[in-house]
């Protein structure tokens, strides 16, 4: 199946993004501390022609956000999710239908070809993170530090807990992030795109980081209009 594609197709600096198809930084942690996640927290596993790529969260029925280095780094293949199961190699299949990439921003929309029954993610508004909080962040991405990170993607979906730095600061992948310190964990390739909750509410989406001390996550609550616009939530 071919997929639509909307959006303006940028260049950016993606040395430091999270993919699980970017070279491996030797030396550098990932989420190999934290913990197993006990909850989806509606996150699904993105896939592109059957290759593990990414994270990424439900947010209505027909639609998973995502980051857009994750959407173009799919490269033209199909590009498909696993959902409603913690071990990526479990649940459903679904297929996208359509790409819809934020032309300012390091997030994509992707509509699928059904409904997903679930808890979808919880959608934050500026003020839901601020400076000084601890926020969780989940994905499917690397726990090693000695081969290829795609090597040693995660079976199963794991957690970390982080420190917020900022919620405007720049990220290399283009948009505002929500930068954070590393707490018991860190992301790296394969995370990309999963989310970042604080205080209940989804508050970014993972954009980059030195899979050692910090990470960026694209601040969503500065770009729900684009979001509700696109996916009406």
């Amino acid at each position: 199946m071919r997929i639509a594609r909307t959006g303006v197709v940028v260049s950016g600096v993606l040395l430091s993004a999270l993919a699980a198809a970017a070279p491996s930084l030797a030396a550098q942690p990932a989420i190999i501390d934290g913990s197993n996640a006990d909850s989806l927290h509606s996150a699904a596993r993105m896939f592109a022609g059957g290759q593990e790529i990414c994270s990424a969260t439900i947010i209505a029925p027909d639609w998973i956000l995502t980051a857009r280095h994750c959407t173009q780094g799919a490269n033209g293949r199909q590009i498909s999710f696993h959902v409603g199961d913690l071990d990526q190699t479990k649940g459903t299949t679904v297929n996208a239908t359509s790409v819809h990439e934020a032309p300012d921003s390091d997030i994509a929309l992707v509509q699928i070809d059904q409904q997903v029954q679930t808890e979808y993610a919880p959608l934050g508004s500026e003020g839901d993170v601020k400076v000084g909080d601890q926020a969780e962040v989940y994905g499917w991405g690397a726990t090693c530090t000695d081969k290829p990170e795609i090597e040693c993607q995660s079976q199963l979906l794991k957690v970390a807990k982080v420190s917020v730095t900022s919620v405007d600061c720049p990220d290399g992948a283009a948009g505002v992030s929500v930068c954070a310190n590393r707490g018991d964990g860190i992301t790296a390739g394969g995370d990309s795109g999963g989310p970042m909750y604080a205080n209940g509410k989804q508050v970014g989406v993972a954009s980059t980081s030195d899979r050692q001390s910090y990470t960026a996550y694209i601040n969503i609550t500065k770009y729900r209009d684009w979001i509700s616009a696109t996916a009406g939530v």
